[in-house]
């Protein structure tokens, strides 16, 4: 705790919100755990106190009531056995595979807690209390993301796949909407033609379903849109997104609607970022065929490099784009990366300037002053992230909650409008309930626990630098040390072979990608033989998971997938370019660096000599078996 200008600023302790790795915190999470338990039941036995208990002492002993007690406990003893033989341990800081960590201990405990009452957030009066949660979530998590928190709009979501589902959900309709207006109320479009109807701003369209609102014309035009008419091949344009996209935006288009001949991927560069001058090359050709843009999709946090999309770039592009008359939908899937902007943000929740951001980060020991940490393009990035129309964010992922819960929030909640229904008997429309979650979802029944997981989580650690960025400032450090031990990393000899690794990239926020290769291979596919045996080593593949010294995910990058983005890694690692035009694809090794244990140079030492050792264990099986 710090006196900062006469307010009081606390800090979060790290190590105080997980169990921890040995269960260090244990006797809290127990003791805690058996409160909000005793609390539950407290609750059912003083609803009514004067009904009698239906279930009597005397049943209670009956012979098939105990053994029906006995066959649930031999069950969950069951269950018991095989999550401890075949779960994979994120708590451990040997583990660096998937986006997976240990969970906090606040969420996990109100997960369980909220569990026992069920509440069901499709409609308000099926959880009064856990709705309002998510609702408040919603506002939380568009404040952290630049958005007014009062003209914006955001949910909790299963996942991040039906987040960007809604998001594309919303550009269509919105895309439609001009169109539909031509056809009902044309005096309102008077003199426009449509391809400036294809290209009006978001804020624009929404202005003018406020006046169709007015006219009394609104339902009408709704059943105009694409939300009523459907989508005409290719008549609301094209998404464009990067090579790097997550594979729910090629379900998406399909799902939706749109078409997958209508999704165009723009070229990634060396660094795994969005080609801005790519998509500015593809925009242009598409107006020069009158094709109008649906939408761009930027990245915040690839899922296989952790990349972050140049956004203030877009946007900039967007902005030249719109001073003659053409625009976009711009949405960001922050799914992975959208809880660090947590790091810019002041106590005061205050996006930081650039050399101020750089000054706290190590004043207040949030990465080793060693750790040049944002990048500038990673900073602006974020910056402009209030430009997006709309940006996904998983709190299963860097929000340390546990599955299944994603978010997603909207910068104008006009945009409410053009995805609402009711269903008679859950809503009521004529009711002033702003809490008909329902209605504006593409889910129906939905957990009321998650919601509350993230509520409690964020009432723990805050949305800013005290909290999450102390957090998620563990990570990416841990990121870079692992980063850089790669980098510098002597030869690996094994009976007299030597084998060099080497990082793909250097991450922009907490994954890194590596791969081996043996010195003077000129093979691509000898290589990606030579990690896949590595992998098949530090996997589940090699047996129960709590006998392997390093844990670790890989992935393949193709040339369908990312174009020639991947030659510079190879030649890195000695092999010529022809290898690449031959095989048009390089498997490497992923891991995840979500844990915050690795900025303790003695654990940190500790985890380099397990990877250094594993792996000279497992390059000697390699070359034993040959």
């Amino acid at each position: 705790m710090e006196k900062k200008d006469d307010k009081i600023v606390e800090k979060v302790n790290v190590d105080a919100l997980f169990l921890g790795p040995k269960s260090e915190n244990h006797k809290y999470f127990k003791e805690t755990l058996n409160f909000l338990m005793d609390e539950h039941i407290h609750w059912r036995r003083d609803f009514h106190p004067e009904d009698a208990p239906v279930v009597s002492l005397r049943e209670q002993h009956e012979e098939d009531f105990e053994a029906t007690l006995q066959r649930t406990t031999n069950a969950l003893l069951e269950l018991s056995s095989k999550l401890k033989t075949s779960s994979m341990p994120w708590f451990s800081a040997r583990y660096l595979g998937h986006m997976n960590a240990d969970t906090l201990m606040a969420a996990n405990l109100a997960y369980m807690a909220t569990i026992l009452y069920n509440p069901n957030n499709c409609a308000y009066e099926g959880s009064p209390a856990t709705t309002a949660l998510e609702i408040e979530v919603g506002r939380q998590l568009a404040k952290m993301m630049g958005y007014d928190p009062e003209k914006a709009w955001g949910h909790v979501t299963t996942d991040g796949t039906i987040a960007n589902y809604e998001s594309l959900w919303v550009a269509r309709n919105l895309k439609s909407v001009p169109l539909a207006i031509k056809e009902v109320k044309p005096e309102l479009v008077k003199g426009l033609d449509d391809w400036q109807l294809l290209n009006m701003p978001t804020n624009l369209i929404l202005d003018l379903v406020d006046k169709v609102k007015a006219e009394g014309v609104w339902e009408a035009v709704r059943e105009h849109t694409a939300r009523g008419m459907g989508v005409q091949s290719g008549k609301l344009g094209k998404l464009l997104v990067p090579q790097s996209k997550h594979y729910s935006w090629t379900k998406a288009v399909d799902v939706l609607g749109i078409g997958q001949e209508n999704m165009i991927s723009i070229q990634v560069k060396d660094n795994y970022r969005m080609d801005v001058k790519h998509l500015k090359e593809t925009i242009d050709q598409l107006i020069s065929e009158k094709t109008p843009i649906l939408g761009v999709v930027a990245v915040a946090g690839t899922t296989e490099e952790g990349a972050v999309d140049e956004v203030h770039e877009i946007v900039k592009l967007r902005k030249e784009y719109e001073k003659d008359d053409i625009s976009f939908y711009i949405h960001v899937d922050a799914a992975y990366g959208g809880y660090t902007r947590t790091i810019f943000l002041d106590e005061n929740d205050q996006f930081m300037s650039f050399d101020a951001l750089k000054q706290t980060l190590h004043d207040q020991g949030i990465l080793h002053k060693e750790i040049d940490w944002p990048s500038k393009d990673v900073y602006d990035a974020y910056k402009a992230m209030p430009e997006a129309d709309s940006i996904t964010i998983d709190p299963h992922k860097m929000g340390y909650v546990p599955y299944a819960v994603g978010a997603v929030v909207m910068k104008d909640k006009r945009v409410l409008d053009l995805i609402s229904y009711f269903a008679a008997y859950v809503f009521e429309e004529t009711e002033e309930n702003p809490m008909l979650l329902g209605s504006y979802i593409m889910e129906g029944s939905k957990s009321g626990a998650a919601a509350a997981a993230v509520w409690v989580a964020h009432r723990v650690v805050p949305l800013n630098i005290t909290g999450y960025g102390r957090l998620i400032g563990k990570s990416i450090e841990g990121a870079s040390k692992f980063y850089n031990s790669l980098l510098s990393a002597e030869y690996f000899e094994v009976n007299g072979k030597k084998f060099r690794v080497a990082p793909l990239t250097k991450p922009d926020f907490n994954i890194v990608a590596f791969a081996f290769n043996e010195v003077a291979n000129m093979s691509l596919e000898a290589m990606d033989e030579l990690n896949q045996k590595i992998y098949d080593q530090c996997s589940y593949k090699s047996g129960p998971v709590y006998s392997d010294d390093f844990i670790t995910s890989k992935t393949d990058l193709d040339f369908d997938n990312y174009g020639n983005a991947p030659k510079a890694f190879i030649a890195q690692l000695d092999l010529p370019a022809t290898e690449w035009d031959k095989l048009g694809s390089v498997f490497v090794l992923r891991s995840c660096v979500l844990t915050p244990y690795l900025t303790s140079n003695i654990t940190y030492d500790e985890f380099w000599d397990i990877f250094r050792n594993t792996m000279q264990k497992i390059l000697r099986l390699i070359v034993n078996s040959r």
